[in-house]
């Protein structure tokens, strides 16, 4: 069955919403704890309930509190990110060696900052846990594009690995990667750019363009590898790259399989089709709004379209800086 964009959004921006219905919203934390770090008084991220009674939590380092469903670190309310980090360090090390969790199988050795109000730096924690903890996570999503004899748009679409261990053979946007601690959007996006579609620094510095960013909150299901229900916030700077006919992207490691490329007509297919990474498809059509493909006219959800693929988030994050002050 072909999938509206809306559904599409559906299957990305999956966690209910608290003002839609507050009951249903309710009822659908009672499967999830809270994240908290003693001396901060926001909740970090939703961890499943079954995660946190499956983690072997040091006692002098944590306080799991069964009656109201918080799971807190118990470091000094002056610590610091270091310490707090040794703390969810030295928690994923028993894990990874006793093998409770399957997404810690997925190791990457990347570190992904978690940030109180105000965007304070508390700790870093590997790529791998953060799902794990709920916690929000920072990426880049870029679409490369050209425009035929006919003056069409045209946009290259990698397909991925068939091995990877996430959305394996899925199709993805051009360029697409994570954020590590102090790594800033566009310097993420040019070591992304050759890392995965082979493009020189000097291209990618000289085309690209931020228009902005996508948040959702996704809950990982069997594709995404590893344990299903995982709560999974994100915030994806979106930058728009038009090459010239002679620029190709290719693979350069892998993860990505090929990369073809696709009229307007050929993506809109692909994404009723569902082909698309769930994330790949909010950043299309993004895309495809900003770019007047998508317009209150053809699209009946468009304004609902609009404000699901920008979510304001229930955690506390770090606006960066203006993306174009990057440059």
């Amino acid at each position: 069955m072909s999938k509206s964009n809306i559904q599409l959004v559906d299957e990305c921006d999956r966690f209910p919403y608290p003002d839609d219905n507050p009951a249903s919203y309710k009822a659908h934390l009672e499967n999830y704890w809270e994240f908290k770090v003693n001396g901060c008084n926001a909740v970090l991220g939703h961890m499943l309930d079954a995660v946190v009674l499956r983690f072997n939590f040091p006692a002098n380092d944590w306080f799991v509190d069964y009656k109201n469903r918080t799971l807190t670190m118990l470091t000094s309310p002056t610590a610091t990110p270091a310490q707090r980090s040794a703390v969810i360090a030295k928690a994923l090390e028993l894990a990874v060696q006793q093998d409770t969790f399957s997404v810690l199988r997925g190791w990457r050795n990347e570190l992904y900052p978690v940030y109180g109000p105000g965007g304070e730096f508390l700790l870093e924690m590997e790529r791998a846990a953060s799902p794990l903890f709920g916690i929000v996570s920072y990426g880049v999503h870029a679409t490369a594009y050209t425009k035929d004899a006919n003056g069409e748009l045209r946009i290259w679409v990698p397909r991925r690995s068939q091995t990877k261990q996430t959305w394996p053979g899925m199709l993805d946007n051009s360029v697409a990667g994570g954020m590590s601690t102090g790594e800033m959007p566009f310097e993420c996006l040019v070591r992304e750019a050759m890392e995965e579609a082979s493009l020189p620094e000097a291209i990618v510095r000289a085309n690209a363009v931020p228009v902005g960013c996508v948040s959702y909150v996704y809950v990982r299901d069997s594709a995404a590898g590893g344990e299903t229900d995982l709560v999974q916030p994100e915030v994806e700077y979106v930058f728009d790259i038009p090459l010239d006919a002679e620029t190709i992207p290719k693979p350069c490691d892998s993860e990505v399989q090929e990369f073809n490329l696709f009229s307007i007509d050929e993506c809109k297919a692909a994404l009723a089709n569902g082909e698309f990474k769930p994330n790949c498809s909010v950043v299309l059509l993004d895309f495809f709004i900003r770019h007047g493909i998508l317009t209150a006219e053809n699209e009946p959800d468009y304004s609902t379209i609009l404000a699901r693929v920008h979510r304001r988030l229930e955690f506390p994050t770090r606006h960066l800086c203006d993306v174009a002050a990057c440059l």
